[in-house]
Formats: C-alpha cells, sequence, structure tokens
C-alpha cells in the first residue's frame, strides 16, 4: 500500500505506527530506498535523496512532530548536503526544490537553503558517521528547551541520543555562526539535543534511524514533563545502566531492510 500526499491520513497518535507505516509500506509517494542504498558506500543519487528528505518532512508534519515549516532536514550529497529550501510548505515540495549546499556554504543560484543549513553543515562536518539531520520544534521537547533542561535517564531509551542525558545547548539567534557552533558542541558525543527556546536536533547514519530518534526524544520529553508536574524526586539509571544499555544498543533500534 502506497499512501499519497494528497489523502487525509488515519494514522494512530504514536509516531512509532507512522514510521512502521511509511517506512514498511512505502513512502508517501515514493518507495523508501532501502538501508543498503542509504549508507554512504553506495549514497542514493540527489532524487533519491530529495525524495527521502521530502516523505519524511510530510511524515514529521502528519505525526504532529513538527508544524508547518518550523523544521528542517538535510542529508549527506557529495561534499556538502541537500537540505530543504527556505520557506515552501511541505505538501509543496518538489525533488527540484531540495538545495545542494557545498562543503564551504556556497549554494545553488536562485535557491535558498534554510535558514539552519549552517549547524546542519557544521554537524555533517563534524561527525563522518552521521549522514542525516532532523530538526523539528516537537511540542514536548522545545517545553523542555525552554525550561533549559537536559532529559536525564529516566528510562532506558535516553541511551539512543548516545549517552547518560540529551543535553539542551545554549541559546543563540537562529541561523548564526554561534547557535551553529553550540550544536556542534553539543552534537560531538550525541546523536540527539534540545536547544534552548528552540527544538530538538536528531541524526544518524540514515534518515529513517534519525527520524526515529527523533520520534524516541518526543517521547522521552513528554515523560519527564509528567514527572516534573508530580513535584517528586525524580529516579535515574545509574551511569554503570546506561554503559551496559549503549553496549546493547549496537544492535538495537529500528531495522531497515
Amino acid at each position: 500500500m502506497i499512501l499519497k500526499r494528497s489523502e487525509e491520513w488515519d494514522y494512530s497518535s504514536s509516531l512509532f505506527y507512522l514510521l512502521f507505516r511509511l517506512y514498511s509500506c512505502g513512502s508517501l509517494t515514493h518507495p523508501i530506498p532501502l538501508c543498503k542504498q542509504q549508507i554512504r558506500k553506495t549514497m542514493p543519487d540527489r532524487i533519491a535523496i530529495s525524495k527521502l528528505i521530502i516523505d519524511a518532512c510530510l511524515a514529521m508534519n502528519h505525526s504532529g512532530l513538527n508544524q508547518g515549516t518550523s523544521g528542517n532536514i538535510s542529508h549527506r550529497y557529495k561534499d556538502g548536503m541537500l537540505i530543504t529550501p527556505s520557506g515552501i510548505a511541505y505538501e509543496q515540495l518538489e525533488e527540484n526544490d531540495i538545495v545542494y549546499v557545498k562543503h564551504d556554504g556556497t549554494y545553488e543560484e536562485n535557491k535558498v537553503p534554510s535558514s539552519e543549513w549552517r549547524f546542519h553543515l557544521a554537524i555533517l562536518q563534524a561527525r563522518e558517521d552521521l549522514n542525516a539531520i532532523v530538526h523539528n520544534h516537537a511540542v514536548y521537547a522545545t517545553a523542555l528547551a525552554i525550561l533549559n533542561k537536559d532529559i536525564p535517564a529516566i528510562h532506558y531509551m535516553v541511551a539512543v541520543a548516545g549517552g547518560n542525558t540529551i543535553p539542551c545547548v545554549p541559546y543563540a539567534t537562529y541561523g548564526t555562526p554561534e547557535l551553529s557552533e553550540y550544536v556542534v558542541n553539543g552534537m560531538k558525543e550525541r546523536n540527539a539535543i534540545l536547544m534552548q527556546y528552540h527544538g530538538m536536533i536528531a541524526g544518524a547514519p540514515t534518515l529513517a534511524k534519525a527520524m526515529w530518534i527523533a520520534g524516541e526524544v518526543e517521547n522521552l520529553a513528554k515523560m519527564y514533563l509528567k514527572l516534573l508536574q508530580t513535584g517528586l524526586h525524580i529516579p535515574v539509571l545509574p551511569d554503570k545502566e546506561i554503559n551496559n544499555i549503549l553496549e546493547r544498543f549496537r544492535n538495537y533500534g529500528l531495522k531497515e531492510k
């Protein structure tokens, strides 16, 4: 079954259900390439990557993980990246709207990349193990970011971000080199971070996995906010157990066929 972009979605409130449908049954318009096509050794061509980006943007909004055009998605390509353009509604995006940004920050004539292209490019340059970056303003993650709170090890799934916390990096104006610096520092040893007064970022070797991580972060943020509302002491898992989980996570998570 292939879902069409123009159809009204009947989906559960679970982002995980949505991702299962999207990546196992097909994309909104285009079939998702197999995992082997997504890894760097056999990187898809530009059209294939652009299709992946568009479908992920649509999934992000339909799931409630993002609203409007506030989020942005990038994927490694050649010496730089492909990234969503600035200000175009996701439902109107076509493959040729996706912008190629070179390693030096220059981009195609008559196209304008997302205002957040700097931190996308900086992350991909700093983390050769990541190929895809997802940024959004998910409600619960952003609420915690406004409070400038890291997500502690309230649940073993915190380890999806690569450590014992999901840190919140300091605020800087969107699109600035200063914000890019904060983000890169935060992502050096994590696959996901919160951004104060802003939102969240998730990265992974594939776009499907980056989307999965983003969904897990939002779920953890929701849990943590509910725990904070109790006013009670919030226990966390010890570092030793998180290290154990990190080892187990080497073979855990979203499985792509």
